[in-house]
């Protein structure tokens, strides 16, 4: 271990080769703190997923000590390892390196046979990480790897495999060498089965044997650098024997267990520090702890010395590198500033100089080193820039000078400026521009040019004469305009233009505006509240123009008296509707009606009508009207007119009309409440008829016209409105219900008439929950109702339905037999049930019986007392039990539940129980014969217990926690066939659908697809087109398995490998396309056919690559082409020869031109016929001699090449080997004679062969200039037979490619399209044709259109000229203050980034700046600007609303379900109220018992104690009392009293029950109504998104708190019932008990007096609660009118200004949560109640004390029952004595 620590610091240090030398310390370079073990001093860092005995005892064996006496062992980690108390504990800290004496004594232990296992270290900042050292006590994992995050666990990255088999158990990750230094390999030294003990895992982060360039690059420091380190045990080294046996004792052995963990590290500085610290909150006194918060050098800051120092921010941080401190500089503010921060775009436009940005500039500086003067300032020349008074105010008018006063910053002769110097507006001068110029006047700065000019409008200048005064400007103005330019028009006018006049009339609306004002530009009228248009003749969205009946008053709705009754009418679409409201108030003779008005809107007269259905044949003969005000009436007032005598008014109800107008009007006032008393005294004076009533249906307040300024004014137009209103009859049609359809001249009026009543237009006030939308019918407000809901604002459902809601309202449907009447409550439903009728519509039997109208009880074996109503089944069986009659088993149990059948539903064994948590059957049975039970097992389960895995699953459920899992084979094999997968592993064995893998996970070769679903596809790669080496045969092919691209050949493309490339062609040949070699000069593109290669020519040229001439020419086409002069009669094609010209001749023809009949055909062309069969014989002799001229002309050529020796070189060597032995015989010196003589021969015969030889040369010379002239002319005709061969070769061959690429393609479609395209070419050329053609068309059309343009043009060239220099002006002037505005605090308030910075740097953009795609630049990710803030805030509007929308249909949902719980807890209250009649009646007869009782023992004790009582009949009465016997033990009465006692506790606590469910009813129903209020301002305000948010989630957290009411609620009822239910069942027994045991009761008085006491209590508590309730009900009120109020207006008034300034958002923010804070004192007042209720519980226990009292006292009683008999036993022996 030593020595491997030792070559570790070793690797370390020449991994850190390069580090500069520590001695020098922070100060010259790079610094690093010391290393160390990280895990000293970090116990509770250090986690294990796995640790024997942590919960309870575990036993292990080691496999080393198999052969000892002790080879098991116990393992108990409960508590910390301690050498004596506690040594076989075995937690993850026993690894921590403590140099102790019990090192290997102590180590961490997982737990037996588990695989998965990790030891985890969790820093608290990030470390430098060198290596890690592991010592095992048992075998090393045989597969593991060590694991590092840097970012606190959120992210993990593997740093090295570890594994006995890499490629099985890590087949993804390579094995290795390591060749970069983060490469992640798998390796397998240290998997190794041996050692068993103290084996070794070495991992160094840095291989030293790779060597490492830069060791403080970002590479490195981020390979080193850790928050986190796990090191992760995946498989267990095994003897084998736990494949054979899958006993828990195998297993026992196999386990991991760690001696020691070193991790070497230290914290992590960046090279900015050379020690470290302890971080706040770790202690700091642990010996070789490691500490992570670096003490920093450098300039630097922060945990890891990660930031700058604050004002060093002149260069970016960096780390340290070697001798290099890369330290932060100090930034540079020509001491004018004390901040600053780094900006990288300053640091790379200054080329990676300066970065450092001054922040807060002081002495009037700016700049990013504070090194210019602010704006109004300059630099002074002779101050140093660091001077505080260097910059000087500048001394200018700014009325005068540009830019409002700014003056020349600085000198800088370049530019021309001056320090100091003020610059003049274009009409101003002076040293401080401060005089207008001459011709000018008016100095101002709202003028961009100083002084203006005599500039008078010539609209509303008078033409003749001059425009303006010359002195004071004044114009001269038209008659109907004023202004000092003649530039406004005079009141009541508008529309200045070239008119006579000058202006228009303004014509606003007598009603809807103020007055006749209206703006000069635009002739907008100044309009009253909420009424818009020009005219103001329209109303802002969501307001409406009232209906003449709009104050209608429903009768039903009025204080009834003296009999009158409410008569609701159900709506039937059978049935018009001719009455409003929900009904008629039915009111019979000496009736009253009294209607409460409060909302007069205008002080004037009104006419009262009446509306109403009579119900007898005559009319009503007399009612009386009177007008009730609440005092006198001030004579000053609009009504100080009025007598009492006009307030009491008589009318008569005719039989045959439906309303009645009284004769004379009231006068009635604004905010002065009233009450109209109507008294029906009399039908019929004649006669008396009995029952006479009349249906009144309401009242109706219509504004008296006559009583109203706009129609006797006395001019003109008042007199106009008021004869057309009485023509149109505008009055009388709107008082009956069903009105005629209204003219447009009476709506005018009358909408006029609203808007003077009710000072502009009146809010719709749309329910949100009752109305379609907001917004409501311009004329009357009447919103668009959901359905089933009824009045103008669709408020209230319609009678016969319920429920109103977000979606409208339910029909009641109350049941015909057993509801009165076919309404029913508004709020929960319910109907009004007949006797015997049960449920929310009457359609149901009481609990427990069924078949309504004919009810039956409930037959379910004793086993739930409530079935279905319509078919009897029973619902909530117990006993695990089921079925219609609860008369079986539920799933997993089985016996038989039957009433009297003695069995019950036991659990199925399979292998366990349902509960157990290893149940895997459905269901199970047992056999009637074998009585053994048989599992019906789930899917994947097998055997008689379903305790094996089925075909197609793996595991083991036999052992705890065990599953059968689906193999996971992508559904890939068949799960029928027991060999498809491995049933212990898992893993698939028989692959189909053409998959493989080890999960068939992947399609095999030659196939494609995704084989999760079973779509892997055959590869239909193009033979022609892919690689060979990728296609065995030509059907087989493989390509990529999951997209199915083919691998092709060279400028192949498509999936299929299909077609070449772009400007490719040829696919056939087998090696790939080629280029098309298109001509770019003679060809449009370079592309051709793909089939043919034929090139798209330009005009003039031709050919497959466009070389030559086009179709029908010949020639060079770059130097002329000549027109093929073919004679047509003998041609077989159009084309000649592309080179010679010669014509293509037909059979039988022949000539240059084809245009004579060819050889062997004889006539006059073009008729030529074949010769005579003798032309036959003789062309073949012909022919015999061209191929021997041929031969010879062979012969020829090579004599050409070879010479003319060539035939007779044999004769030529011998010649000179005769020469040669001539020469040896003249050079020998010694010759003989023989010699000489031989010599002469020789020279003779070569003499005469020389002489032959050369006549036979001069033959073959002539015979050769004879060949050589023939064979010139055979030449000419073979280099044409071989060109034609040639062509006809290409061509065959072009002709069999083509051949077999139509064999492969379509084309007949390509056909298609080329006919279509043609088509629809010729069409083009047509309708071209005609439109140039035909008359009228478009281009004449056009030509017409240019001549009257060239007119106009002509006409208003001058007036164009001058108002295009009069515009060029305007722009000159809007340049000039163009130039001065500033940008830049728009673009930050806009878009929320500074406007100074360019687009392609500005990352929230700005005016003028555009993304890629064209689309506007501003706002963004982490931009706070208005644009920013107004897309966050409409998305949550968006999302908010969607929210409520769920929420809302929830609330709807709990609205049910509180609606049920009310119901519930009324029958439980009648239950309850029975069970204590029964009581009471108990009690009762309990008394009379009880003074039985007492009166018979006071005769036995008179009989007693009198004189002459004779000893038989003292002993007869003994042995009768010895004979009465008590029916109970002591201790049974005892329990008999606690059991009565729990009863009675639990009946007396119905009443809380019942409290408190209302309680939550009433806090759900108010939660309700905050949700609609919620709703209500979200659609108002949908773009306060944050306020709207704060609603919904307060409404969340509402509807959860109902929610837990209504289970809290349901729970209550539940214990009730069962309550109710055993109390009735106790009380029959109880009864019997008490009758026996009369004489032990006698105290129950004062019980139960204790009891009324107590529920007297109750209902007082409850009192209080209901108060308490109600004055929440008021808050919560209150609070709806807040938000209807104030806020709503102020929501309203957000809305309207968020398009200006989003920031206004905010104070919505805070007012909503100020009601967020409302709410929850709201609800700290309900927990209040709650508390309250806990202190009556309380109470309640203390009463239960009095109660075990009570019992004590019983218990007394008997004590003195057993000693009366103890006196009568002694009296019985002193009679006996006395005989």
């Amino acid at each position: 271990m030593n020595f491997l620590l030792l070559t570790l610091c070793a690797v370390v240090g020449m991994g850190f080769a390069q580090d500069p030398n520590l001695a020098h310390g922070c100060a010259q370079g790079s610094c690093y703190p010391a290393t160390g073990d990280l895990l000293v001093g970090r116990q509770n860092k250090l986690t294990a997923s796995s640790t024997c005995g942590l919960r309870r005892q575990q036993p292990y064996c080691i496999v080393s000590h198999l052969q000892d006496d002790k080879k098991c062992f116990i393992c108990d980690s409960r508590k910390p390892y301690d050498p004596l108390r506690n040594p076989n504990s075995h937690r993850v800290e026993n690894v921590i390196t403590t140099f102790a004496q019990y090192r290997k004594k102590a180590w961490w232990q997982s737990e037996n046979g588990v695989s998965n296992v990790h030891l985890r270290l969790d820093l608290e900042a990030e470390f430098h990480f060198t290596h890690l050292i592991m010592t095992f006590k048992t075998f090393r994992p045989s597969a593991m790897l060590i694991e590092r995050s840097a970012d606190f666990g959120r992210t993990w990255q593997v740093y090295r495999y570890f594994s006995y088999d890499c490629a099985t158990d890590f087949p993804h990750v390579s094995q290795g060498p390591l060749r970069k230094v983060d490469d992640i390999i798998c390796e397998s030294r240290y998997s190794d089965i041996e050692p068993s003990t103290e084996g070794e895992v070495i991992y160094r982060v840095l291989d030293p044997a790779i060597s490492i360039e830069d060791p403080y690059s970002p590479q490195i420091q981020n390979l080193l650098k850790i928050t986190n380190l796990r090191v992760n045990f995946t498989k267990l080294h095994t003897l084998g024997d736990n494949l054979l046996d899958s006993r828990h004792e195998i297993e026992e052995k196999y386990y991991y267990a760690v001696y020691e963990l070193v991790v070497r590290g230290n914290c992590f500085c960046y090279g900015h520090a050379s020690e470290c610290a302890p971080i706040e909150g770790i202690r700091g006194d642990i010996e070789g702890m490691v500490h992570g918060r670096c003490v920093c050098n450098h300039h630097t800051n922060g945990l890891n010395c990660e930031k700058c120092d604050d004002f060093y921010n002149e260069l970016p941080w960096r780390p340290a590198e070697g001798r290099n401190t890369n330290a932060c500089k100090r930034c540079n503010c020509n001491n004018h500033s004390g901040r600053c921060h780094f900006d990288m775009a300053v640091y790379l436009a200054t080329g990676n100089v300066s970065g450092g940005v001054c922040d807060d500039c002081s002495h009037n500086t700016m700049g990013r080193n504070c090194e210019m003067c602010k704006s109004f300032y300059y630099q002074d020349p002779s101050r140093d820039i660091r001077d505080p008074r260097v910059c000087v105010p500048c001394d200018c008018d700014p009325d005068g000078t540009l830019n409002g006063g700014i003056c020349d910053s600085r000198d800088d002769p370049n530019l021309g400026m001056i320090a100091g110097q003020c610059r003049c507006k274009d009409h101003v001068e002076g040293p401080r521009c401060d005089k207008c110029k001459a011709g000018y006047f008016g100095l101002s700065a709202e003028n961009p040019q100083g002084c203006q000019p005599c500039w008078c409008d010539p609209f509303g200048t008078v033409a003749d004469g001059l425009p303006c005064d010359p002195v004071s400007g004044d114009c001269f103005c038209k008659r109907l305009v004023t202004g000092r330019s003649c530039n406004q028009c005079l009141s009541e006018h508008w529309a200045l233009s070239h008119d006579l006049n000058g202006c228009r009339a303004c014509d606003c609306d007598v009603g809807g505006a103020y007055d006749n004002l209206c703006s000069m530009e635009t002739g907008q009228c100044r309009c009253r509240n909420h009424i818009v248009g020009r005219q103001c003749t329209n109303v802002e969205s969501g307001y409406f123009f009232m209906a003449l009946d709009h104050y209608t008053y429903e009768a039903e709705l009025a204080q009834l008296g003296m009999g009158a009754t409410v008569s609701h009418r159900e709506y039937t679409e059978s049935r018009p509707v001719t009455w409003t409201g929900t009904g008629f108030a039915k009111v019979p003779e000496r009736g009253v009606l009294q209607f409460h008005i409060n909302n007069i809107p205008y002080s004037m007269e009104y006419d009262l009508v009446i509306r109403y259905e009579p119900q007898f044949p005559t009319e009503w003969e007399k009612v009386s009207i009177s007008i009730i005000r609440p005092g006198p009436i001030p004579t000053s007032s609009p009504c100080g007119n009025t007598i009492p005598a006009d307030d009491l008014l008589v009318t008569s109800l005719p039989s045959g009309f439906r309303y009645v107008v009284l004769p004379q009007p009231v006068c009635l006032e604004h905010a002065v409440s009233y009450t109209i008393r109507l008294e029906f005294k009399r039908y019929s004076s004649r006669e008396r008829i009995p029952n006479a009533n009349i249906l009144v249906d309401s009242i109706v307040l219509i504004p008296r016209y006559s009583s109203m300024e706009m129609f006797i004014a006395g001019d003109a137009a008042s007199i106009r409105r008021k004869e057309t209103f009485e023509r149109y009859r505008c009055h009388d049609n709107s008082v009956p219900v069903v009105k005629p359809t209204i003219t447009d001249i009476c709506a005018k009026l009358i909408s006029s008439m609203s808007a003077i009543i009710h000072n502009g237009a009146v809010a719709c006030r749309c329910d949100p929950q009752g109305s379609v939308s907001s917004e409501c019918e311009l004329n009357g407000g009447q919103c668009r109702c959901k359905p089933r809901v009824t009045g103008q604002r669709c408020q209230q459902c319609v009678p016969g339905t319920y429920g109103f809601g977000p979606m409208g309202c339910k029909a009641c449907n109350c049941k015909r037999e057993g509801s009165y009447n076919m309404f029913c409550d508004q709020l929960t439903g319910q109907c009004q049930c007949r006797a015997g009728a049960f449920g929310r519509q009457c359609r149901e039997c009481q609990p427990g019986h069924w078949g309504f109208p004919n009810c039956r009880l409930c037959q379910c074996n004793g086993l739930t007392e409530n079935c279905d109503q319509q078919t009897g089944a029973c619902l909530n069986c117990r006993g695990n039990t089921m079925g219609q009659n609860c008369e079986r088993c539920a799933a997993g149990y089985y016996g038989n539940p039957i009433l009297g059948s003695g069995d019950q539903c036991r659990p199925c064994p399979c292998p366990g129980g349902p509960s157990s948590g290893r149940h895997f059957a459905t269901s199970c049975y047992q056999d009637p014969g074998t009585r053994q039970v048989v599992c019906n097992c789930d899917q994947g389960y097998t055997g008689s217990r379903c305790e094996e895995c089925a075909p197609g699953y793996y595991g083991n459920p036999l052992l705890p926690g065990g599953r059968c899992l689906p193999c996971m084979c992508h559904n890939n094999i068949d799960v029928n066939d027991p060999q498809s997968c491995d049933r212990q592993t898992g893993q698939c064995l028989k692959c189909l659908y053409n998959t493989e893998g080890a999960h068939c996970e992947r399609c095999r070769l030659g196939y494609y697809g995704d084989a999760s679903r079973r779509s892997c596809r055959k590869c239909m790669c193009n033979y022609l087109g892919t690689r060979p080496d990728q296609c065995p045969s030509r059907d087989e092919c493989a390509c990529d398995r999951s997209t199915g691209q083919c691998s092709c050949l060279p400028n192949v493309i498509g999936q299929t490998c299909n077609r070449c490339a772009p400007n490719y062609w040829n696919l056939n040949s087998g090696s790939g396309c080629v280029p098309c070699r298109c001509t770019s000069i003679n060809s449009f593109t370079s592309k051709c056919n793909e089939f043919t290669g034929q090139c798209h020519c330009r005009p003039g040229f031709g050919g497959q690559s466009c070389t030559d001439c086009q179709e029908n020419y010949w020639g060079d086409p770059n130097v002329q082409c000549r027109v093929c002069d073919c004679d047509h009669r003998g041609i077989a094609t159009s084309q000649c020869d592309q080179v010679t010209g010669h014509c293509m001749c037909r059979q039988g023809v022949s000539g240059v031109r084809c245009d004579k009949c060819a050889r062997g055909f004889s006539g006059q062309f073009p008729d030529c016929y074949p010769c005579h069969q003798c032309f036959g014989d003789w062309d073949r002799i012909v022919q015999d001699l061209a191929a021997q001229t041929r031969s010879l002309v062979e012969r020829a050529s090579e004599i050409r090449l070879t010479g003319v020796s060539g035939f007779y070189e044999s004769n030529f060597r011998g010649l000179e080997e005769k020469l040669l032995q001539a020469q040896r015989i003249v050079n020998a010196r010694n010759a003989t004679a023989v010699a000489v003589a031989e010599l002469m021969n020789v020279i003779s015969n070569l003499r005469n062969q020389i002489s032959g030889t050369t006549n036979i040369l001069n033959g073959l010379e002539d015979v050769l200039t004879v060949i050589q002239n023939q064979n010139s002319g055979a030449s000419v005709e073979l280099s044409n037979l071989e060109r034609e061969a040639r062509a006809l070769n290409l061509s065959s061959k072009e002709l069999s490619r083509q051949l077999d690429i139509l064999k492969h393609s379509n084309f007949l479609g390509a056909s298609d399209s080329i006919r279509n395209s043609y088509d629809q070419s010729c069409q083009a050329e047509r309708m071209v044709n005609i439109s140039t053609v035909t008359l009228p068309s478009i281009i004449s059309a056009s030509a017409v259109t240019r001549r009257k343009t060239e007119v106009l043009m002509r006409t208003r060239k001058d007036d164009f000229n001058r108002k295009n220099a009069a515009n060029r002006r305007a722009l000159n002037d809007l340049a000039a203050k163009v130039q001065t505005l500033n940008l830049k605090n728009i673009n930050e308030k806009v878009c929320g980034a500074p406007g100074d910075l360019p687009c392609v740097d500005s990352p929230c953009g700005g005016a003028g700046c555009f993304e890629d795609d064209g689309t506007r630049h501003c706002g963004g990710l982490n931009c706070n600007g208005a644009v920013a803030v107004a897309d966050t805030s409409l998305d949550r509007a968006q999302q908010s609303e969607e929210e409520l929308q769920r929420a809302m249909s929830e609330v709807e949902e709990l609205f049910q379900k509180i609606a049920l719980a009310k119901v519930k807890a009324n029958e439980a209250k009648q239950k309850a109220q029975v069970t204590l009649d029964k009581a009471n009646d108990a009690k009762d007869r309990i008394n009379r018992s009880n003074k039985e009782l007492r009166d018979l023992i006071k005769q036995i004790r008179d009989f007693l104690t009198q004189e002459g009582a004779d000893p038989d009949s003292i002993e007869m009465v003994a042995s009768r009392v010895l004979e009465l016997s008590i029916p109970a033990s002591p201790q049974q009465i005892r329990h008999l009293a606690e059991e009565i006692k729990d009863k009675v506790s639990s009946l007396s606590n119905v009443d809380t029950i019942l409290d408190q469910t209302a309680d939550d009813v009433r806090k759900a129903e108010q939660l309700l109504q905050d949700a609609r209020r919620a709703r209500s301002r979200a659609e108002n305000v949908k773009n306060t998104a944050e306020a709207v948010k704060q609603a919904l989630e307060e409404a969340s957290q509402a509807q959860h708190a109902a929610q837990s009411a209504i289970s809290r609620a349901k729970g209550d009822i539940e214990e009730t019932d069962q309550t109710l239910n055993g109390i009735r069942s106790e009380t029959v027994s109880a009864e019997r008990e008490l009758m026996k045991a009369m004489d032990r009761l006698a105290q129950l008085d004062n019980r139960i007096d204790a009891l009324k006491m107590k529920r007297a209590n109750n209902s007082l508590v409850a009192l209080r609660a209901e108060e308490t309730a109600s004055v929440a009900r008021d808050k919560a009120n209150e609070a709806k009118q807040m938000l209807e109020g104030q806020l709503s207006d102020k929501y309203k008034i957000v809305r309207g200004l968020i398009d200006r300034k989003s920031g206004t958002v905010f104070d919505a923010k805070h007012k909503a949560e100020s009601l967020r804070d409302e709410a929850k004192q709201l609800l700290r007042d309900a927990q209040d109640k709650l508390e309250r209720l806990n202190d009556l519980e309380d109470q309640y226990e203390a009463n239960e004390q009095l109660l075990e009292e009570k019992a004590r006292q019983l218990d007394g009683l008997e004590d003195k029952m057993k000693e009366i008999l103890t006196a009568i036993n002694q009296q019985i022996q002193i009679y006996n004595t006395c005989q």
